[in-house]
């Protein structure tokens, strides 16, 4: 390892153990997460200042990075399986009868659909407003080869119908599904746990002795479960300045402000967005100012890390201890909201790149024979799309393919891919946790008292680890 390499590691171990004396002084939750991010940003962009982006001493420093960054997003991924099964079960234990459990997934899942519509509207607008069009974009090495991947990747996108799309939520191999193998793996996770609790409740009448001993089961794997969830997220400020840091040195500003018209235009679709988020929170009842601040930390978390499916077990902590939504619900918009509906992966990203792509192959984009069939597609080829990084990709070949427009004209934005993701994977965590709040309020579920508190998401493991 170079000698600037290390000079860099040791500059990041001492930042590091700066974000370590803010917790041993319990600073709130909130306060370590964004100086974390202030403190990643600046690194990064002394990096980049000091070396330019592909620099080799910025390339190992990354190397090392990553496994504080990339290794806490791995934990997360590692309790999301867990964490939905025990809690979707424990919370059907919990249920007086099937029809509650109907009313929440339907309500949710319409949320999340309706919600990529709008997105997918606004997308539209903004590509308008901003004049967007993929005619005569040059295009270097790297969108070439980005372009040719996309068109090999063709034939999947192509083959997916929505009968299938159904089909590969339900879960075969259960066992399979809790490794998170599958695109559909989390919501074939959330089908089976249905089972399980509803199977549970069948014998509580006939079998009262084993149901009490299931219960009694659950419960024990729920706080366990919880209890790691805690220990993992008391590492989010670690992992959130390594995320940026790396991000931020290994960025290309030539490239950035080349796009910068699709940059600016993405943000501003996905800051419309988030209002239409707190136009439904506020439409329920709540201060949507209040709602906003509650929402920063899990935000932050999915701007940084670009995986909505990381981003669960903070997602469900963020609903029930300070938005006041119970765990079902939680469970139920978190699970789903990172495989349906991702108002900014399956709405506004794909809507503006068709709308970019279909001048170049003759067609007006603005008319209501394009318009109406782009928002369908949109809307039901939004189910199924993953909640993990490449979930923009997927869901852009499926509307583009859908469309009969070419795919490899969106390897042109290759150079500012990341950028973009991660405003759309914020606004896809955004989205999910709306559906949850929402629904939770319509069927007068949610808890005021503490949506009403400002408790920290951290506070009895601080209390403890004083």
């Amino acid at each position: 390892m170079s000698l600037p390499a290390l000079f860099n590691l040791a500059l990041a171990a001492l930042l590091l153990a700066l974000l370590a004396t803010q917790q041993r002084r319990h600073a709130s939750f909130t306060v370590r997460v964004f100086t974390a991010l202030g403190v990643g940003l600046l690194f990064g962009a002394a990096l980049q200042a000091c070396y330019g982006a592909g620099h080799a001493a910025i390339k190992q420093t990354a190397a090392y990075l990553d496994i504080v960054g990339s290794g806490y997003v791995k934990l997360l991924q590692m309790i999301v399986m867990p964490l939905i099964l025990v809690s979707i079960v424990s919370a059907i234990l919990k249920l007086r009868n099937a029809g509650a459990l109907g009313r929440i997934s339907a309500l949710t899942i319409g949320i999340l659909m309706a919600t990529t519509a709008v997105a997918a509207l606004i997308g539209i607008l903004m590509a308008k407003l901003f004049g967007l069009n993929a005619a005569g974009l040059a295009a270097n090495a790297a969108e070439i080869a980005r372009g040719t991947y996309l068109e090999g990747k063709l034939a999947d996108a192509q083959a997916i119908t929505l009968p299938n799309m159904i089909l590969s939520f339900l879960p075969a191999n259960p066992f399979l599904d809790l490794t998170g193998a599958r695109k559909t793996s989390t919501i074939a996770v959330v089908i089976f746990a249905v089972f399980i609790g509803i199977a549970a409740h069948g014998i509580a009448d006939k079998k009262p002795e084993l149901f009490t001993s299931f219960d009694h089961f659950v419960k024990v794997a729920h706080a366990i479960v919880m209890r790691i969830v805690t220990l993992v997220l008391r590492l989010t400020p670690y992992g959130i300045f390594a995320l940026i840091a790396n991000l931020v040195a290994g960025s290309s500003y030539q490239d950035i402000l080349n796009l910068l018209s699709f940059v600016i235009a993405s943000y501003a679709a996905l800051l419309l967005m988030f209002g239409v988020h707190l136009l439904l929170v506020a439409g329920v009842g709540l201060n949507p100012l209040r709602y906003a601040k509650k929402l920063l930390p899990v935000l932050t978390f999915a701007f940084t890390s670009r995986s909505s499916a990381g981003a669960i077990p903070l997602s469900v902590q963020t609903q029930t201890r300070r938005l006041g939504t119970p765990e079902g619900i939680a469970n139920f918009a978190a699970s789903f909201g990172a495989t349906i509906g991702q108002n900014g992966c399956a709405g506004i990203y794909p809507a503006m790149l068709a709308v970019m792509i279909a001048p170049t192959v003759g067609i007006d984009p603005f008319t209501a024979a394009f318009l109406l069939p782009l928002l369908a597609v949109i809307t039901i080829g939004s189910v199924g799309v993953a909640g993990v990084g490449g979930g923009a990709t997927f869901a852009a070949l499926i509307v583009l393919s859908t469309m009969n427009l070419p795919v490899a004209l969106a390897g042109l934005l290759i150079s500012i891919e990341p950028l973009i993701d991660m405003g759309r994977t914020a606004l896809n965590v955004s989205g999910s946790i709306t559906a949850g709040t929402v629904t939770s309020r319509v069927l007068g579920e949610s808890d005021m008292a503490v949506f009403a508190t400002d408790a920290e998401l951290e506070s009895d493991t601080d209390a403890q680890a004083a």
